[in-house]
C-alpha cells in the first residue's frame, strides 16, 4: 500500500452492472450505471487518483469508469491507469491516442485472473466497488479484513450492496456519514461525496499507521535506555563484588555495599524482564524489581543472622556477594511472582479440605445401633 500523502493513490475499480448477466444478489437501476460510472472516473481523476483496473471488457465497470477518467484529466494533471491483467490476456479501452492518461499494463505471471486479481488489491490505496456478484463481494471482505480504505455503490445492489452491509460490523476508518453515504440513492453528487469519502479513508488510515509507527518508535527508544541501564547497573553490581573487602568487622561502608549490590542488580533483572513486554515503562519496573530485591536480601540476611547471629563481627562481604546479587537479580526479574507470594502469604502448601462423607464411594461411619445408616 502506497503510504506517502505526497504520492498518488492507486484505486483498484471492482464491480459489473451488465443488466444481462444474472447475479446471486440482484442489481438495481442499472439504466444509471453507465453514467455514474463514468462520473466516478471523472471524480477520481480531479482527485489526482491513479486507476488499477483488471479487465477492458463491457460487462464490467472499468470501461466506463476508465472513460471517464480519461476524458477529466488534463495536460496539467496527467493521469495513469494501471491494467493487471493475467499472463494470456489483453486489455484494450479504445483510448484516443491525443488523452492525458497513460495505460500501463502489468501482467500477472499466473494464466488465472484470480491470482492478479486478488494479489493487485492488497497493493491498491483504495478499492471502489459497484455492483458485481462473488467476486466482487470477496473482494470487499478482504478489503475490510486489510482495512483498506473501500467505498461500496449500494445504490445499484449486487454484490457492493452485500458488501455495504457488512460495515455494520466491521467499519475501520469510516463513520456514520460515510455509511449513509454509500448507502444513499445515486444523485448527481453522488460520486463527488463517495470520492471525497474514500479519500478521507485513506486519509485517517494514513494517520494511524503514522501513530502506529511514532509508537514503535518510541517504544524502541525506551526499550534501548532501559537495556542501556540495565546494563549500567548490572557492571556496577559487578564491580561491587570485585571491591568487596575480604572478611572483617563489618562496617557502613560494607553493609551498604552488602545491600546495595543486589539492589541494583535487581533493577536490572526489572529493566531485562520489562524489554520483553510491550509496554516498555523500564522506570516503573526498575522501581518494582528494587522493592521486590530488598524484601529478598534482608529476608536472607535475617534468616542468616537468626543462625549465625555473630555474622556481623566477621563479615565476608564478597563471598556473600557471589550469593546475593544472583539473589537479587532474580528476584528483580521474577518481582511479579515475589509481590503475588507476599500478597497471599503463600509461606506453605495449601491447605487440603477434609473428604466429603457424602461424597459417591466415600465410607460411611457406622451408626449406633450397628445398622447401615
Amino acid at each position: 500500500m502506497t503510504s506517502q500523502r505526497s504520492a498518488r493513490p492507486l484505486i483498484a475499480i471492482i464491480g459489473s452492472t451488465d443488466p444481462d448477466r444474472v447475479f446471486s444478489h440482484p442489481l438495481r437501476a442499472t439504466d444509471l450505471a453507465p453514467e455514474a460510472c463514468r462520473q466516478l472516473g471523472r471524480e477520481l481523476a480531479r482527485a489526482s487518483c491513479d486507476l488499477a483496473v483488471f479487465s477492458s471488457s463491457s460487462e464490467y465497470i472499468e470501461t466506463d469508469v476508465v472513460a471517464g477518467y480519461a476524458d477529466a484529466c488534463t495536460e496539467a494533471e496527467q493521469g495513469r491507469v494501471a491494467a493487471f491483467p493475467p499472463r494470456h490476456s489483453d486489455v484494450d479501452f479504445g483510448l484516443a491516442p491525443d488523452i492525458h492518461a497513460s495505460l500501463e499494463i502489468l501482467r500477472d505471471s499466473s494464466g488465472e485472473w484470480e491470482v492478479a486479481f486478488y494479489h493487485t488489491l492488497l497493493s491498491c490505496d483504495g478499492v471502489l466497488l459497484m455492483g458485481g456478484g462473488q467476486s466482487t463481494r470477496v473482494a470487499g471482505i478482504i478489503a475490510l479484513a486489510q482495512r483498506l480504505p473501500l467505498v461500496t455503490v449500494a445504490a445499484f445492489g449486487g454484490g457492493a450492496g452485500q458488501v455495504w452491509i457488512n460495515f455494520d460490523k466491521v467499519r475501520n476508518d469510516a463513520d456514520d456519514s460515510d455509511i449513509r453515504l454509500m448507502g444513499d440513492n445515486w444523485s448527481s453528487a453522488s460520486a463527488s461525496r463517495l470520492i471525497a469519502c474514500l479519500l478521507r479513508q485513506r486519509e485517517r488510515r494514513l494517520h494511524t499507521l503514522e501513530e502506529r509507527a511514532r509508537d514503535e518508535r518510541t517504544t524502541a527508544r525506551r526499550s534501548a535506555e532501559g537495556l542501556t541501564v540495565a546494563a549500567v547497573c548490572m557492571l556496577v553490581s559487578l564491580a561491587a563484588l570485585v571491591t568487596a573487602r575480604q572478611s572483617q568487622q563489618a562496617g557502613a561502608r560494607d553493609l551498604l555495599v552488602l545491600v546495595g549490590a543486589p539492589l541494583v542488580a535487581s533493577a536490572a533483572g526489572a529493566i531485562l524482564r520489562n524489554s520483553f513486554e510491550s509496554d516498555v515503562r523500564w522506570g516503573r519496573a526498575a522501581v518494582r524489581g528494587l522493592g521486590a530485591g530488598l524484601v529478598c536480601v534482608l529476608l536472607y540476611f535475617a534468616s542468616q543472622l537468626l543462625t549465625v547471629p555473630a555474622l556481623l563481627d566477621h563479615l565476608d562481604v564478597r563471598r556473600l556477594l557471589f550469593f546475593t546479587i544472583p539473589l537479587g537479580f532474580t528476584a528483580g526479574f521474577t518481582f511479579d511472582l515475589v509481590f503475588e507470594r507476599l500478597r497471599t502469604g503463600a509461606a506453605g502448601p495449601p491447605s487440603v479440605p477434609p473428604p466429603d462423607p457424602l461424597a459417591p464411594g466415600a465410607s460411611r461411619p457406622p451408626s449406633g445401633d450397628g445398622q447401615r445408616a
